[in-house]
């Protein structure tokens, strides 16, 4: 098992690499493109590849809806197969943090939830890769109240961490009734930029593909980048008119960083995105739509 997990971050890391590489290559051609098109000099750091890369400018064309890259392969069997999620908390989660853990769970199909009890962290991750869990959630809490979640894609990553504020937990709502467990369907809403594509992506592939007659619905609508989670089920009345019912739990999201990487190299993951709110123009700057 250690040596096949070795071999897999080995061949992880090679085609890292290469698209690395490529990328720079690219950046290189667009450089020297962009010279020649303005009838500026070239730049001195490309002048001595010049004539390659020009070489390799007159194969290029339009397109590269083929080109594939180490975020299309971290994804690669969604929709293959059923995600597997495992959900646990911080160390010493109260009684109220342990309520949302199991709401948690129970949001997700095909998931499980652990008792957080003395295991550090890399322990957790080697658990769950040799039980090909897919995703591992932890959530955290402040004084009581949640107000952190962690979504780790494994084996390799990304990892997305994410405050969460406004929560309102099924305990708290009296009579609120059972949840339904059906495959829900998904609307994510106003993720327009490339990180708001990115974030979707995370945040539906912790969802199997649901069968058409699911009358469960999760929503993530994006508003200035609070991600706000709803959670509906419907039933139809008469021909024209549906009834929606919340089912719970509701809370608002804040996505604050992505790393490349699991949650036990989390000192060393390369950081793909970090939120910057202490800079001038942070309040007016929209991150997840390019509205």
């Amino acid at each position: 098992q250690l040596r096949r997990e070795a071999r897999l971050r080995r061949e992880y890391l090679y085609r890292k690499a290469r698209e690395d590489q490529a990328h720079a290559i690219e950046d290189k051609k667009e450089k020297l493109k962009r010279a020649l098109d303005e009838n500026r000099l070239i730049p001195t750091e490309i002048r001595q590849e010049a004539l390659q890369l020009q070489t390799l400018l007159e194969y290029d064309d339009e397109g590269g809806e083929g080109v594939s890259s180490q975020m299309d392969d971290e994804y690669r069997w969604a929709g293959v197969e059923d995600p597997k999620i495992m959900v646990t908390t911080s160390r010493d989660p109260s009684s109220r943090l342990k309520m949302f853990a199991k709401e948690v769970k129970l949001i997700f199909p095909n998931s499980q939830r652990m008792n957080r009890g003395n295991h550090e962290v890399k322990s957790l991750v080697v658990a769950c890769k040799a039980n090909d869990v897919t995703d591992l959630v932890v959530v955290h809490e402040h004084r009581g109240n949640p107000d952190g979640m962690i979504v780790c894609h494994l084996p390799f990553g990304p990892t997305a961490y994410f405050t969460l504020c406004n929560v309102v937990m099924r305990h708290d709502v009296p009579e609120i009734g059972t949840m339904s467990e059906a495959y829900p369907h998904l609307i994510l809403n106003n993720f327009t930029s490339r990180l708001g594509r990115r974030v979707s992506s995370i945040l539906k592939y912790l969802f199997p593909v649901p069968k058409e007659d699911s009358r469960r619905v999760i929503t993530f609508a994006n508003q200035e980048d609070y991600i706000s989670f709803r959670h509906h089920t419907y039933k139809k009345t008469d021909h024209k008119n549906v009834e929606l019912t919340e089912v719970g739990p509701r809370f608002e999201m804040k996505l604050y960083m992505i790393k490349l990487g699991t949650l036990e190299n989390e000192s060393t993951a390369e950081v793909e995105w970090r939120l910057h709110p202490y800079t001038h123009t942070a309040k007016k700057r929209k991150h997840l739509s390019v509205d």
